[in-house]
């Protein structure tokens, strides 16, 4: 361990903080020999004997490892620790999942293994969702960890198998609430470009409890000191020690595989290349013992006494003498029942000494063995036997073999592994003798299964890519070919791409021609699948026929599924359309119809929560999504349906003022790295958050960030079109961009058909502020938006009228008359947003139940805007005083800050604001810039009101602007700014706006 004590003490440091209660991660990277694999055994030799270990190693079995190798072993630690009952008690509704990982807990949990419904979703079509597994192994960590800290050891990370990642993604993210230390290892330069390692790391790095180190090279007195302390007859000659340490490059393996050669007493024997080095105590083995470690090689980094067993060809005798010997040279040790090289380095140093023939045959015996093991036990070995047949070049086993790993990784849900399983046996296709009996199905249905494997899996745009290779392949009047069109169009619209009802349709069309017109499983999935997509587009019309077809074929079917799901889809159209009443009591009849299926209530969920919502019944719609959240993440499918519950739960919760409690189920949410069409929910209310919480610049950046993805989705779903039309435009509204906001607002008018009301009506009120805002600053647009303007307005109410069904109506009309409506005399004639009564009206209407929390003090702000506008000071005071409480108790920052702001500007004290010298407190909240100590000096000479113009003067106002701000003349304003100019030496507005920077 010399040059390792910072490192150590590191680790030891992360482990107290784990004990205190604060779960971390800790990656640890390095080139081969530097010492990983050392570091961690000397931090796991001094562990306290209150925390409990459970390691695992990654295996190397080419580009398609075992799904969870590791994670097994991990988990096979702790079952052999705690007892098989006690774990399946502890992981609770993930008993199911955990049976299906390790299929041995059948025996101590039969009834679950035999009876469990397979929970479905978007990720699973049956079986066990990957969510479900991933939630079953974060509560067996975090269940455990709560009487014993948990260090979590995953080795050799480079040679991870795609779902042991996808599963390490989740927990660094998802053990919030756990005493959980988990230790990773990486070969540097394995994780090279593309390598899928490479964009872990990139991710864990931006969270806060995930640390990389990655250990250098020993110096040249650690080298000394290191080679000294493995020689105990002699010291070496200072030449020796410095050949040691020009030929090891101070990595630390290397200095003992140096040392190790004769102990540095001969300084000539030195190996000329590095694979001489490694190789160098393997060719001093008498012949056995290297045949015997060329074997073991084949089979990987370790392998058991028992399997060494089956593939040796001597006597039992014969392989224990050869075995010693390759420990005593140093080249193997023992660990438990197993011999494993020393280091990993000199296993592919072995096995590239190999001659093709000699390989061959050693494949062909683990292959062998395997097969054997896999028939005696109820391990799953498919996909070692698979690599085993392809290293002995025989495509013929290995083909079964790996369509059997691909039902295995299936059922364990290990998507991205399946898929890669699939791919492999397409490539083993045309190669191999009659594929379809060996596979039990054609080479289309391959490719579709593989695709939906890809699918679940994450990865949308390969499954879409080989479901449309498929397609190419597959003659019109195949079986398959409406399969793989409905397919298609699923695919298409989990990717968010346009096309899907289309293909949908075609799915429909190519049932007809084929005569398959009666009902059956397919239909029924074709209809409700393009019923939804239409549904979502806002084609309501469309959308309650082809949900009555479907329900139609699914009552034939007997399916209480699909039964469901087309009652949801038509009350929801129903209701849409006008009939709220009506297609809430079809909502509730398809919740009744599920019969308790998972897939079914999930949709119920999603779809019922959401129109509560919309129709203003917050509580309500937030027990709901609550409700489906929990189910979502009993199913496994958190990371999909979970992340729209979640969005269902966080705008109500808005709504309610519960701020925190929302941002806490966005966190979570996107912690779970959901896919873009379910991120965008998500990223919407986040953003909208911001806004009315004032944080305007972090609104901005993350619009930023994600608009592309929002404008893709945009493309093929109305509900997002209008929710976030509504967010952007309220955003350029809060960067004074009045030519922006009109961008923004117009699109309102994107669809020819009506559009979805719930959504609709506040972005009509955006869009009236929008009017409002270029009609009092006629200058701030271009005389063409200006007119197109003014011809829209006739549209937006015309619009507003249409939805008058809604029972939200109440609320936003009101609003949106406010903010055009214009006082007939005093300051504000012909101004919008000026009449009194017309805010009292839209006041009023927001104190109704069914009104967002955030809209009582907005509309009181203005209301006393509006009363300042009239010169009736003290009925101000008393708006903005109920405004600014308003805004306090339920947490509208935004709100807050403007009517503290508002109140200096127009010298009202209210309670909790100060006059003057309030404006740059409140404005410097929202503006954050930094003056310099001259600056400040300067502003310091100001007067109040001086301040207060000058403040008005940094917004680029004209003089009639900031008297009309301030309630004073033009007149009065130009002297204002001429003694700001003199007492700031400033020569032009200019100037005196940049000094203006104090005041922020």
């Amino acid at each position: 361990m010399i040059g390792r004590d910072a490192d150590l003490a590191w680790l030891n440091q992360r482990l107290d903080e784990v004990r205190a209660g604060a779960p971390f991660t800790v990656i640890v990277g390095g080139e081969a020999g530097i010492g990983k694999t050392r570091l961690i055994r000397e931090f796991q030799a001094g562990l306290p004997d209150d925390v409990r270990l459970l390691a695992g190693q990654c295996v190397d079995l080419g580009s398609v490892a075992a799904p969870y190798a590791p994670v097994k072993t991990a988990v096979r630690t702790l079952i052999s620790e705690e007892g098989a009952e006690r774990v399946l008690e502890a992981v609770g509704p993930g008993r199911v999942a955990l049976v299906a990982l390790l299929p041995e807990l059948a025996a101590s949990d039969p009834v679950t293994a035999l009876s469990a419904t397979p929970p479905v979703g978007p990720q699973s079509s049956s079986g066990v969702a990957t969510g479900q597994l991933h939630e079953a192994i974060a509560v067996l960590l975090e269940t455990f960890s709560r009487a014993r800290p948990i260090v979590f050891v995953i080795e050799d990370l480079h040679w991870v198998d795609a779902a042991t990642l996808a599963l390490l993604r989740f927990l660094t993210r998802a053990l919030g609430s756990s005493r959980v230390l988990t230790v990773l290892t990486y070969r540097t330069e394995d994780v090279t470009r593309g390598h899928p390692v490479r964009d872990f790391l990139s991710e864990a790095e931006r969270d806060r409890w995930v640390e990389r180190r990655e250990l250098g090279r020993l110096t040249k007195a650690q080298v000394r000191k290191l080679a000294k302390s493995l020689i105990v007859d002699e010291a070496p000659s200072n030449s020796a020690l410095e050949t040691v340490f020009r030929r090891s490059d101070g990595v630390p393996f290397f200095v003992e595989e140096l040392v190790g050669i004769d102990g540095c007493r001969d300084e000539g024997f030195v190996p000329d290349t590095l694979r001489e080095l490694l190789l160098a105590r393997y060719e001093r083995l008498p012949e056995p013992a290297q045949e015997l470690l060329r074997l073991i090689s084949t089979g990987g980094v370790r392998v058991s006494h028992a399997l060494l067993s089956e593939v040796y060809t001597g006597a039992a005798d014969e392989l224990d003498a050869a075995a010693r010997q390759c420990v005593l040279y140093g080249v193997l040790t023992i660990e438990g029942d197993d011999y494993a090289f020393r280091h990993a380095l000199v296993r592919e140093a072995v096995l590239s000494d190999l001659l093709p023939g000699e390989r061959a045959r050693f494949h062909a015996r683990y292959a062998a063995a395997y097969e054997q093991a896999a028939a005696a036990g109820t391990r799953r070995l498919a996909a070692e036997i698979s690599y085993h047949w392809l290293g002995a070049h025989d495509a013929a086993r290995a083909f079964p073999a790996t369509m059997q790993a691909m039902r295995e990784a299936r059922a364990a849900a290990a998507y991205a592994t399946a898929a890669q399983l699939g791919e492999r046996a397409l490539s083993l296709w045309d190669v191999v003798p009659d594929p379809v009996s060996a596979a039990g199905m054609g080479k289309l249905e391959l490719m579709g299964r593989t695709a939906s494997h890809l699918r679940n899996a994450g990865e949308g745009e390969r499954s879409l890519a080989l479901v449309k290779a498929a397609l190419a392949e597959c003659p019109r009047d195949d079986p398959q070919y409406p399969r793989l069109l409905r397919d298609k169009g699923l695919y298409l619209a989990n990717v968010g791409k346009p096309g899907s009802v289309e293909v949908l349709e075609q799915a429909l069309a190519a049932l007809d021609a084929r005569g398959d017109d009666g009902p059956s499983e397919l239909r029924a999935t074709t209809l409700t699948a393009l019923a939804g997509r239409l549904m979502i587009d806002g084609r309501l019309d469309d959308a309650i026929e082809y949900a009555d077809r479907a329900l139609e074929v699914a009552e034939a079917i007997k399916s209480a599924r699909y039964s469901s799901i087309a009652t949801n889809i038509a009350g929801i159209s129903r209701a849409d359309r006008g009939d709220v009443e009506g297609g809430l009591a079809m909502l509730e009849r398809a919740r009744g119809l599920a019969d308790g299926d998972g897939a079914a209530l999930l949709r119920y969920w999603v779809n019922a929560s959401d129109q509560l919502y919309l129709i203003g019944r917050y509580p309500e719609a937030v027990a709901l999504a609550e409700e489906g959240l929990a189910a979502a993440r009993a199913q496994g499918v958190e990371r999909s349906s979970g992340v729209i519950l979640a969005s269902n739960a966080v705008d109500p919760l808005f709504a309610l003022g519960e701020w925190e409690r929302a941002e806490k189920l966005i966190e979570r949410a996107l912690a779970l790295d959901p896919t873009a069409p379910f991120a965008v929910y998500m990223q919407r209310a986040r953003i909208w958050g911001m806004l009315w919480r004032g944080d305007t610049e972090r609104a901005n950046e993350l619009y930023r960030s994600v608009r592309p993805t929002i404008a893709a989705i945009m493309e093929v779903e109305m509900q997002t079109r209008l929710g976030a039309g509504r967010v952007a435009t309220e955003l350029a509204l809060a960067n004074d961009d009045l030519p922006g906001a009109w961008r923004e607002a117009r699109g309102i008018f994107h669809d020819k058909q009506r559009p979805l009301a719930g959504y609709a009506l506040p972005y009509l009120w955006a869009a009236a502020r929008v009017v409002a805002a270029v009609r009092a600053r006629r200058g701030s647009v271009t005389e063409s938006d200006a007119a197109e303007i003014d011809e829209a307005v006739p549209r937006f109410r015309s619009l507003l009228e249409q939805l008058a069904y809604w029972p939200t109506h109440a609320v936003w009309a009101p609003l949106f008359e406010a903010e055009l409506a214009a006082a007939v005399e005093g300051a504000g004639a012909g101004v919008p947003g000026t009449d009194i009564a017309a805010w009292r009206s839209a006041v009023e209407a927001v104190a109704a139940p069914a009104a967002p929390g955030f809209l009582a003090p907005y509309a009181l702000l203005r209301q006393g805007e509006a009363e300042l506008a009239a010169a009736d000071r003290a009925a101000a005071r008393t708006s903005l005083q109920a405004a600014l409480e308003l805004a306090e108790t339920g947490g509208v920052t935004a709100v807050h800050d403007r009517v503290a702001r508002l109140a200096s500007t127009a010298g009202i004290a209210l309670d909790g604001v100060g006059g003057g010298a309030g404006l740059a407190v409140a404005a410097g909240g929202i503006a954050g810039s930094v003056a310099s100590d001259a600056d400040v000096l300067a502003a310091a000479e100001l007067t109040a009101r001086e301040r207060q113009v000058l403040e008005l003067l940094a917004e680029g106002l004209s003089n009639r602007q900031i008297g009309e701000r301030l309630f004073i003349s033009a007149k009065t304003a130009s002297v204002h700014v001429s003694a700001i100019l003199r007492k700031l030496g400033a020569a032009t507005r200019t100037e005196a706006a940049y000094r203006a920077g104090a005041l922020r």
